[in-house]
């Protein structure tokens, strides 16, 4: 019998209205487990070449992985992929909150949909039962009110609803998909996706409980990690300061990216803290399904011309500095209200952030004038602009409807070396870390499949000395040697080898990269017998850590197909360069050559050519993916 997982994977058609469950065998799940891995498997299996993101040929699956709702701690997660509207390349985002794990106890593994309603329409899982509702009622509004309206219409205020707002349905490119209202699938613009099916929401709700193989084991481990939460430093932190804990370490040593990335120096910086954050507009702190940690901040402003609701969260660092310093801002109440109609509208942040910086600039320059933004001034530090472009993306009005394309568009449509002003990587706007402190993450950045994404892999200063936590452990997987954050050596390449290889397991099982090692309390040792005890399978780190390079590998094949090449593993030009001001003011430039040369290592490293990147037929044998041997040869 299957435990963990259930054995049935949905398929809806929303052209036809038909649906019906596959039952895959237990050696498919052993091969391709759930989350990213499983979900690249029917992309590559099904889905035509160069099929257009936004058109009913592009597939959305919705995959938890093998251990999401599992009474483990921090294992909420799910993956969302299709073919990215915004990039071009695999999409994927990856999501905690409660909708996953409703998914698995509502009987199913993975939900893939293909085909496109012509009109507005939500589904309904309840229990292993499905039904396609109409949602024509609900189009248009934001996400608060669609949540409230269908847990009225079904009767039942536990029903899990993952969902798209008005970006949406209005197919910006970067929308995407949220949860609970504060959970989100970020990046990539899979709520376009889902907008272009015209599919507003799914409703999930399940009463299984999933069979686990040793049921009390995986109780024992999992109060062992809950006991250990406050006493690890790690864990105890992202409790009490969340993700805004990295701004003071930021912006005192000058690398906070601030006034589109123009400078790492912002003198403001002391009103972007978590202790300022924590002190001025946090309401409480709220975690995910089964989650002991408690990460996500909740933030709320009751002023008479300005408020903030908490049911839609609070700003992360990433949106903290994206709607913040970025744009020149360092007023947090406003970046919680810009979060705010984010949330409601479900347009990430980073991506809305950055595009919103990108226009400050060219206006700063002259290249968008006051006409183009309809009497905006749009100057870094007012605060109220990215209100307004926020409300205006999201409907396509205006400016807004340029914008809505994401930076890399907008900047070819208005032309006139506006390019210099857009940071990206395969059309992807950076996150908020910046390369030249941390080199590994400029590399995960280059080689991500879905684009720059500060979640590909473990920082750097977590591998920096000897009493770093990824030295202390995670020598079972050799790494034994501290390396600077700023090394770009052979080492470091064949370090973040690794580290990408274990993060891309923890997307595969829906394990959270904050509730393990390096970056918490669990370690690799109490997270294998977790899952042992819940599958049966008796596996081992060889095993997972195969997993996760099969998952990349499919990755890379998918771009390969769609016309990528090693032309795309590139950084923003910007990081070529040395600060500007501040404490590390003509200091940091990573050399380029060197930079080429890693990626070029990285990719012998992968078994992969060394001049174009492509897998080589051995590589994917090696992984028992010789169905897409063809594919290179």
């Amino acid at each position: 019998m299957p435990y963990a997982y259930t054995g049935n994977i949905l398929h809806i058609d929303l052209s036809s209205r038909k649906h019906w469950i596959e039952h895959p065998p237990e050696t498919f799940y052993r091969t391709y487990w759930g989350g990213r891995a499983l979900a690249l498997y029917y992309m590559l299996k099904e889905m035509k070449l160069h099929t257009d993101p936004l058109s009913p040929n592009n597939l959305l699956i919705f995959a938890p992985g093998v251990l999401t709702g599992t009474p483990a701690p921090a294992m909420p997660r799910y993956t969302v992929c299709a073919k990215s509207p915004l990039t071009g390349a695999e999409g994927e985002a990856e999501a905690g909150g409660w909708w996953g794990p409703e998914l698995k106890k509502a009987g199913f593994d993975a939900l893939i949909i293909r085909g496109a309603s012509s009109t507005p329409v939500y589904l309904w899982i309840n229990d292993g039962k499905v039904e396609i509702k109409d949602a024509t009622h609900l189009w248009g509004k934001d996400t608060g009110e669609t949540q409230k309206i269908i847990r009225e219409e079904l009767a039942d205020d536990k029903v899990r609803i993952a969902q798209i707002g008005p970006a949406g349905e209005n197919l910006v490119r970067f929308a995407n998909i949220v949860n609970e209202l504060k959970h989100f699938n970020g990046r990539n613009g899979l709520g376009a996706v889902m907008g272009s099916k015209k599919l507003k929401a799914i409703a999930v709700r399940g009463t299984k409980t999933l069979d686990l193989y040793d049921k009390e084991k995986v109780s024992q481990i999992t109060k062992n990690i809950t006991q250990r939460v406050m006493d690890n430093p790690l864990s105890r932190d992202l409790r009490n300061l969340g993700t805004p804990g990295v701004v003071r370490g930021f912006y005192e040593a000058g690398c906070l990216p601030s006034y589109n990335w123009t400078t790492g120096y912002f003198k403001e910086g002391e009103n972007l803290t978590a202790e300022t954050y924590n002190r001025t507009i946090l309401k409480k702190a709220v975690g995910c399904y089964a989650c002991p940690i408690r990460c996500k901040r909740v933030a709320q402003i009751n002023e008479p011309n300005l408020k903030v609701d908490p049911t839609y969260g609070g700003p992360e660092y990433e949106t903290i500095a994206s709607l913040g310093s970025i744009c020149g801002i360092s007023d947090l109440k406003y970046i919680a209200k810009a979060n705010e109609l984010c949330n409601k509208y479900t347009m990430d942040t980073i991506s809305t952030g950055m595009t919103i910086a990108f226009a400050m600039q060219c206006y700063q320059e002259g290249l968008l004038t006051k006409e183009d933004t309809e009497g905006i001034e749009l100057t870094f530090g007012n605060k109220e602009a990215p209100l307004i472009l926020i409300e205006k993306i999201a409907y396509r009005e205006g400016l807004g409807d340029l914008l809505a394309e994401g930076s890399y568009l907008a900047s070819q449509k208005i032309g006139r070396g506006t390019e210099k002003f857009i940071h990206q990587v395969k059309r992807q706007e950076i996150p908020m870390h910046d390369p030249r402190v941390k080199t590994g993450v400029g590399l995960q950045y280059a080689l991500s499949d879905y684009g720059a994404d500060h979640m590909k892999a473990p920082h750097d200063p977590f591998f920096k000395d000897q009493d770093s936590p990824g030295l202390k452990e995670m020598s079972g997987l050799g790494i034994l040697e501290p390396l600077s954050p700023t090394d770009l050596g052979e080492k470091k390449v064949a370090l973040f080898k690794l580290l990408d290889i274990y993060w891309s397991v923890f997307d595969v099982l829906g394990v959270c990269d904050f509730g393990y090692v390096p970056r918490s309390v669990g370690t690799m040792d109490e997270l294998l017998e977790i899952i042992c005890s819940a599958t049966s399978w008796r596996t081992t780190w060889f095993e997972l850590m195969k997993l996760g390079e099969r998952s990349i590998n499919m990755a890379r094949i998918f771009n390969y197909r769609e016309g990528f090449t090693s032309q795309n593993d590139t950084l923003p030009e910007v990081f070529f360069h040395n600060f500007k001001n501040g404490p590390l003011s003509g200091k940091g430039a990573i050399n380029k050559d060197d930079f080429q040369k890693a990626i070029r290592l990285r990719y012998q490293l992968m078994g992969w050519n060394p001049d174009t990147g492509i897998p080589t037929p051995a590589k994917l044998l090696e992984l028992g993916l010789d169905w897409l041997v063809e594919e290179v040869r």
